[in-house]
């Protein structure tokens, strides 16, 4: 277990152990939301394999978890299974999650999502790494 460090607002407070040691961060926007975006990689016999991704997001669409969900939606180019998605409580507001990814509001216009490879993260650790994601002010004290 790790750190993360800090993006865009946001401690990382534990990723898992064995993650690419290859971490880079990525600022974009896509449907008038910003995107900032941090990636683990490891090096494999084909190439690059990403590992988890932290994804910081910014913009008046994410009102609400449904406009949240709408927009990964859009952003993803799939649907989520409702069947699939469970209630995910987050201590800096209400989520969603399924086997590979974990999201949910701090406030209205701000979210942050977790994808992880399934094959390799399992969803205790995908909750524990979404679970250990604050906002920096939430670090004083």
């Amino acid at each position: 277990m790790g750190d993360g460090g800090v993006l865009d607002g946001f401690h990382i407070g534990h990723v898992p152990d064995g993650l690419g040691d290859l971490v880079s961060d990525f600022a974009s926007e896509w449907g008038d939301v910003q995107i900032t975006s941090r990636v683990w990689e490891r090096q494999t016999a084909d190439g690059y394999r990403v590992d988890p991704r932290v994804h910081v997001l910014r913009g008046p669409r994410l009102s609400d978890l449904d406009g949240l969900r709408e927009f990964l939606v859009d952003y993803h180019e799939r649907e989520f299974d409702d069947s699939q998605l469970i209630d995910f409580p987050h201590p800096d507001g209400p989520g969603r999650a399924t086997d590979a990814q974990a999201f949910w509001l701090t406030e209205p216009g701000v979210a942050v999502t977790v994808l992880v490879d399934p094959e390799q993260v399992g969803q205790d650790d995908l909750f524990t790494v979404a679970r250990g994601i604050v906002g920096q002010r939430e670090q004083a004290g």
